[in-house]
C-alpha cells in the first residue's frame, strides 16, 4: 500500500521547464551559441547536466560566471507569474491528508521559493528536498533515498511522480516506483520502467485507486 508521495517539482507541478530553457538561450545566444531545444531536452532533462557546458567547461571560472547570469535571468523569469499546472491543485486536494507527500526538486532554493512565493501550493507537503539538500542531483538515488528516509516508509510504500527520464532514473535507482506524467518537453521521451505513464495529472487519483 502507497503511504507516501514524492512529487517533482518542474514540469509536475509548475510549468518553469520552458523558462529554464529561455533563461539559458539568452545567455548562450549571448555568446553566439544557438541552443536547441532537443539539445536542452538531451542534455538537461534527459542527463542531468548544465547546457552552459557548451559554451564552458564546468570546473572553470567562466562556468561559473555564465552559470550566475543564467539564474539571475531565471529569476527574472518566473518572478511574478502563475505557473501551476493546470489540474495540480485539484488533484493535492483530492490526496491531501491520504499520503503523506513531499517535494524532491533539482531545482536551487532561491529558484523554488520565487516560483512557490504565490503559488499556495506548499500546504500541501509535509517537507521539502532541493538541490542545496543533497550532495548529488538527479538521476543519481540519493534525493529520493532521503525522501524515503525523511518519510520513514520503505520503498514498497512510497511512490515517486516525475516527469522527466533523469527523475525516473533517480526513483528506479532507489528502488522507488516512478509514475511519470510527461510535460511539452518530455513527451517524445522513452520511460522504459517507468511504473505508469499517464496523460495528464487529471489521470493520476484513479491511478493511485488501482493499488
Amino acid at each position: 500500500m502507497i503511504k507516501a508521495i514524492f512529487w517533482d517539482n518542474d514540469g509536475v507541478l509548475v510549468d518553469t521547464e520552458g523558462l529554464f530553457f529561455e533563461a539559458n538561450k539568452n545567455i548562450l545566444a549571448d555568446l553566439g551559441i544557438a541552443l536547441r531545444r532537443e539539445q536542452f531536452e538531451e542534455i538537461s532533462l534527459l542527463r542531468g547536466q548544465s547546457v552552459l557546458r557548451l559554451a564552458a567547461d564546468p570546473e572553470t571560472p567562466e562556468f561559473i560566471r555564465l552559470r550566475s547570469l543564467r539564474d539571475v535571468r531565471y529569476a527574472e523569469l518566473l518572478a511574478d507569474k502563475s505557473l501551476v499546472i493546470d489540474g495540480v491543485r485539484e488533484v493535492l486536494d483530492r490526496l491531501h491528508g491520504r499520503y503523506l507527500m513531499g517535494i524532491v526538486t533539482s531545482s536551487g532554493q532561491e529558484h523554488f521559493d520565487i516560483i512557490h512565493r504565490h503559488s499556495g501550493l506548499l500546504p500541501y507537503f509535509q517537507f521539502v528536498l532541493t538541490l542545496q539538500d543533497c550532495e548529488h542531483a538527479k538521476p543519481h538515488p540519493e534525493p529520493y533515498l532521503k525522501a524515503m528516509n525523511k518519510s520513514g516508509f520503505s520503498a514498497e510504500e512510497c511512490l515517486v511522480i516525475e516527469d522527466s527520464p533523469r527523475g525516473l532514473a533517480s526513483a528506479r535507482a532507489a528502488g522507488i516506483r516512478c509514475i511519470v506524467i510527461p510535460s511539452p518537453f518530455t513527451k517524445g521521451s522513452r520511460f522504459a520502467g517507468a511504473y505508469k505513464v499517464l496523460d495528464s495529472i487529471h489521470d493520476l487519483p484513479a491511478a493511485l485507486s488501482e493499488n
